[in-house]
């Protein structure tokens, strides 16, 4: 078995792309993030990418249908879809008689933003190494990094990851095994032309424009915007009352659940919708430059944004009443 038919398996069962990564290249990555200490043994790590398909935006995009991103084109891909796939592509490896351990896209360090960047001098502990020199549980595999190593493509100045075929719309799975495969050769190619149309569209101004951080992956030098976690994930889970139709009140977000934002309704969807902002900025706008450059490989019939049509933004001077019901000052259940 070699690697094509690997790839043309992977595609078979339902990735869009698949590349492969020497393990080597993931030397000097942090301890907490470093796959080769959940396989020791690996040779070979292999990097799936599910795209996200453009009609799974359509509906933020035009402010009017928010369930589809947040459940299939994070959740599902991330939690569902993505698992499905590695499974199936772990057992068509151990069939061959080499072991395949399936790192998904999930992590309980990823729900927070001081969990966001592991490289922190001091990250919070919510877990004990089991042994002397072992990093604490669970790993956090950067899936952008693993993503680079198998030459997949390569980091915007949002530090969402480009490929090719699909700009930022896709997301990424792993899987290491003890098969040695040839890597494929790093991404050489330019797709990020440092337009800042992402720095210019993100609604909670996370992107710095002027200022930037570095990563050194595989003897490579990249480089990517100073990105502000916090700003980041406030905006993420619709913090910005004027990009949030859900937050009837106005009253954006903060660490505490306030009477204002539970009368709202905005309480009860935010526990289970989280990317409310729809990547405005760093995915929505970016793809939309890079489709009219005419850079991308997978074309469509029509451009996903028409020329000349403004993204929409909620004036909340003209906040419409009409067809919304006031909670009530009582304990009754909240109220839509």
């Amino acid at each position: 078995m070699d690697k094509e038919q690997i790839r043309s398996y992977a595609k078979q069962i339902g990735a869009d792309l698949c590349g492969f990564a020497s393990m080597d290249r993931f030397e000097g990555a942090p301890k907490q993030m470093d796959p080769r200490y959940i396989f020791p043994d690996a040779k070979t790590c292999i990097v799936l990418a599910f795209r996200i398909p453009r009609g799974y935006f359509r509906g933020i995009e035009e402010g009017t249908y928010f369930c589809n991103y947040t459940a299939m084109g994070y959740a599902g891909i991330n939690e569902v879809y993505g698992p499905i796939v590695l499974r199936e592509l772990c057992c068509f490896l151990e069939d061959e008689g080499y072991e395949a351990v399936p790192v998904p896209n999930i992590s309980f360090r990823n729900n927070a933003p001081e969990f966001s960047d592991l490289r922190v001098e001091n990250p919070p502990l919510i877990s004990l190494p089991v042994a002397e020199g072992k990093p604490a549980p669970d790993i956090l595999v950067d899936m952008r990094a693993a993503a680079y190593a198998a030459g997949l493509g390569e980091y915007g100045w949002s530090k969402v990851f480009l490929t090719p075929e699909f700009g930022p719309m896709q997301r990424f799975v792993a899987l290491l095994t003890d098969m040695e495969i040839e890597p494929d050769p790093i991404f050489e190619g330019k797709i990020c032309d440092r337009c800042m149309s992402c720095a210019r569209m993100c609604t909670g101004g996370a992107i710095s424009t002027t200022e930037s951080d570095h990563l050194t992956i595989a003897g490579h030098d990249i480089e990517f915007c100073k990105l502000d976690v916090h700003a980041c994930h406030n905006a993420y889970r619709g913090g910005i009352v004027e990009y949030n139709p859900f937050d009837v009140n106005g009253v954006g977000l903060g660490e505490e659940w306030s009477t204002a934002q539970k009368s709202s309704g905005l309480e009860l969807y935010m526990r289970h919708n989280h990317a409310l902002e729809g990547a405005r900025g760093c995915m929505r706008e970016c793809y939309i430059h890079l489709e009219r450059k005419g850079v991308l490989t997978h074309k469509f019939k029509n451009e996903f944004r028409k020329k000349g049509v403004k993204p929409w933004k909620i004036d909340r001077s003209k906040r419409p009443t009409e067809n919304v019901v006031a909670a009530k000052d009582n304990d009754d259940k909240t109220l839509f």
